[in-house]
């Protein structure tokens, strides 16, 4: 009888180069968050013809509407994430996707506001629930010296997503009317979660961690490493640090992140209050300020192409320097925000200076999310990863809110934009406070035995 063998998954996972594995896996998570990021803007879309349709005269009564997502992914995302350490990250990347996609689809039925605010209420449980596992899912098969890069480029695809809506409703509504961007933000993910089921592999951590479905833990080895000999007798460990814990939340205030969880909350809801603040208030802001139409229609889109970029110039540093470069967004964020008020009579200085925001205040929230990813060890990664996403949508909610009530009071150009920078130099002390939080919880884990294996 062959002699079982001991294989260390960590080190398995980060002796890998980036290969054909990697791809694949981004790919389909890249698939999977577009899909999330056209459901996230699709209704903003579709407002101006549910306008006309139902004869909406009160353009507040889609405040609701549009902020019901948000609150369902306030839920979703510590649920799933729940659901993905127990039961594993796969499961509820396809559950979650599958889910949204019946209920996107349901929008199409819609025939008051109140329906859809509920309708996209229930899609906003799926949409927040794959974004935790589909992190940790990639992070538990990137090497560590990628990491971060690996992270950031497949959450990405949200980005991308959110810029699909506008030629679907350019192309679609004017034949088919506003139900055609729900039939294809539904029908889409849908396809992709059962296409999901082959092609998706479960995290070996997750298996090894968990002892169960061995014989799938030998394919998905063989996939990752054809090289390393795994026959149906090898048994998998992992090392002590990511094996510690369990699914409870009180263990994200344990082993040492009693401090790193609750900053970590915070750094997500000053960012995405930040970040709401400005994607939601631009254009009009820019158009009461008298600017021409021109700056407004390109603003909101500089934005967007600036967080993009911010979120593949941040990768490789978070990678090396971990909080070192999160820290230095925010000083930076801090002064290109408050500048945008000050640049109203250059058309060119205004421009530049909101994609340069949108560097700093995307490109910071591409940053926390791997860094969640990071921080918290696989028994209970996407539980971590979940409630630090649900304590952003806080921010989400508060950004827009605090901008209406802002703008409420007629306030000069430049002190909306001195109040919306404010928050990143809480944001700038918050993460310093961090570093040396984080640095002990790294230096534990380092002192911990590591179980060997092969």
């Amino acid at each position: 009888m062959a002699q079982a063998r001991t294989l260390n998954v960590s080190r398995l996972v980060d002796e890998q180069r980036i290969g054909g594995f990697h791809i694949w896996l981004i790919v389909w998570s890249f698939l999977v968050l577009l899909s999330d990021g056209y459901d996230i803007g699709a209704i903003a879309y579709a407002a101006p013809s549910l306008v006309k349709a139902w004869h909406i005269t009160n353009r507040a009564a889609f405040g609701p509407v549009f902020s019901s997502l948000f609150i369902g992914m306030l839920i979703g995302a510590p649920i799933l994430g729940y659901l993905g350490d127990r039961f594993g990250r796969k499961k509820a990347i396809i559950g979650g996707a599958i889910w949204y996609g019946l209920c996107v689809l349901a929008q199409t039925q819609a025939t008051s506001l109140d329906q859809l605010f509920w309708l996209r209420l229930l899609s906003g449980l799926g949409i927040g629930g794959i974004l935790p596992n589909t992190i940790a899912l990639n992070a538990e098969f990137a090497p560590a010296r990628f990491r971060a890069t690996l992270v950031i480029i497949m959450f990405t695809g949200i980005t991308f997503g959110g810029g699909v809506p506008g030629p679907i409703a350019a192309w679609l509504v004017p034949h088919f009317g506003w139900q055609a961007l729900f039939y294809f933000g539904g029908i889409v993910p849908i396809v992709v979660g059962i296409a999901l089921i082959w092609a998706l592999p479960e995290s070996l951590k997750f298996l090894a961690v968990r002892k169960t479905q061995h014989e799938e833990a030998v394919r998905v080895a063989r996939r990752l490493a054809p090289q390393s000999n795994v026959t149906a007798q090898t048994q998998f460990v992992v090392d002590v640090a990511e094996e510690r814990g369990s699914t409870n939340p009180i263990e994200l205030f344990r082993h040492g992140l009693a401090l790193v969880t609750p900053l970590l909350w915070i750094l997500f809801m000053i960012n995405l209050m930040v970040f709401y603040f400005m994607n939601s208030w631009i254009p009009l802001i820019f158009t009461d300020a008298g600017l021409p139409p021109t700056a407004t229609a390109l603003a909101v889109t500089i934005f967007q192409w600036g967080g993009t970029l911010g979120g593949y110039a941040i990768a490789r540093p978070v990678d090396k320097w971990h909080f070192g470069p999160i820290i230095l967004y925010f000083a930076v964020g801090t002064i290109v925000v408050a500048s945008v008020g000050y640049l109203e009579h250059d058309q060119t200085l205004l421009l530049t200076a909101v994609g340069l925001s949108g560097f700093c205040t995307l490109g910071l929230q591409f940053a926390i999310n791997a860094m969640s990813g990071m921080i918290y060890p696989t028994q209970f990664r996407s539980l971590g990863i979940g409630w630090a996403f649900g304590a952003g949508r806080i921010g989400s909610f508060l950004g827009p809110m605090i901008g209406a009530a802002l703008i409420a009071t007629h306030l000069p150009f430049k002190q909306l934009f001195l109040y919306a920078a404010a928050p990143l130099v809480l944001g700038l002390l918050i993460s310093l406070a961090i570093v040396p939080a984080y640095n002990k919880v790294r230096a534990a884990e380092a002192m911990e035995p590591s179980l060997q294996g092969t």
